[in-house]
């Protein structure tokens, strides 16, 4: 009785102590939201060692490999396939570091945590926005890595200080576009197994048939030919051109084009696969 009676009592009774508002707080804001998923993206980087891995220890190791290794017997001496390959190898690096989110946002849909953003008060998309929004200093990191490595090595621009700026920033135009497509498939395939095994082999295609490694006109016509319709192989010119100061228009018009296609082609179905999965 003494409990009920006390519970019962007004709040005017108790003039020492604060009675909550029972007014529901206000609904996170889009740019909140977008960058509440952002931070988390970044917190990974410190806490998560193969999103770290990727970004720092995987250029590094391909950089050496490819220009000791291969660079003479491809270019004659490692220091002109350095010149060649260094554009290649950063395009390389930001693709295979691209899928990293979306196998991340595909383990937050297969464990649970998607249900409990979907259950807040939030804008939903901002999961996708935030994310990728939150890569942009991932990539930034990946592509300075292998950069600074190779201006160690004797890699030097043509284009100077300004191409090599221009590179980066069309990389990171082009890394939001292709991780688009990663995204489609973490949100379409819902076994975390079987989405990492799609996006691993769609990246193997896309990063080994394409002239990242070795220039198309030294290959089989058949197979220049579909080098070139590869959007990585576009990317890998672009950034070549750009760094080097040659960079046609055309190339250019290419380099641009394939990261719209990409855009186009699957940031509108990833929102409606994604969409659907909240209702």
């Amino acid at each position: 009785m003494t409990s009920s009676s006390t519970q019962a009592r007004p709040a005017a009774e108790f003039p020492g102590r604060s009675v909550p508002s029972l007014q529901r707080p206000p609904a996170p804001g889009v740019l909140f939201a977008c960058r509440t998923f952002a931070w988390r993206t970044l917190i990974k980087l410190k806490y998560v060692q193969d999103h770290l891995g990727t970004a720092v220890v995987f250029p590094v190791i391909l950089t050496l490999v490819f220009t000791y290794l291969l660079g003479g017997a491809i270019a004659g001496t490692p220091g002109n396939y350095l010149q060649f390959f260094l554009p290649g190898v950063i395009v390389l690096s930001l693709v295979a570091s691209s899928m990293m989110s979306a196998l991340t946002l595909n383990r937050d849909i297969a464990t649970g945590m998607f249900d409990r953003v979907r259950s807040t008060p939030i804008w939903q998309p901002a999961v996708l926005v935030g994310t990728m929004g939150g890569d942009v200093l991932r990539y930034a990191l990946t592509s300075v890595v292998p950069l600074a490595l190779g201006l160690l090595l004797g890699f030097r621009p043509d284009g100077g200080f300004a191409g090599v700026v221009l590179a980066l920033l069309y990389l990171q135009l082009f890394t939001f576009s292709v991780s688009w497509l990663w995204m489609f498939f973490a949100v379409l395939i819902p076994q975390p197994t079987a989405a990492a095994g799609v996006v691993n082999l769609l990246q193997f295609i896309l990063l080994f048939g394409s002239n990242i490694l070795a220039p198309s006109q030294t290959m089989p016509g058949w197979l220049e030919a579909v080098v070139k319709l590869n959007p990585v192989t576009h990317a890998a010119t672009t950034t070549r051109g750009l760094m080097h100061g040659d960079l046609s228009g055309g190339d250019l018009t290419a380099g641009l084009l394939a990261c719209a296609a990409l855009i186009v082609v699957f940031a509108t179905p990833t929102a409606l696969l994604y969409n659907r999965k909240q209702r």
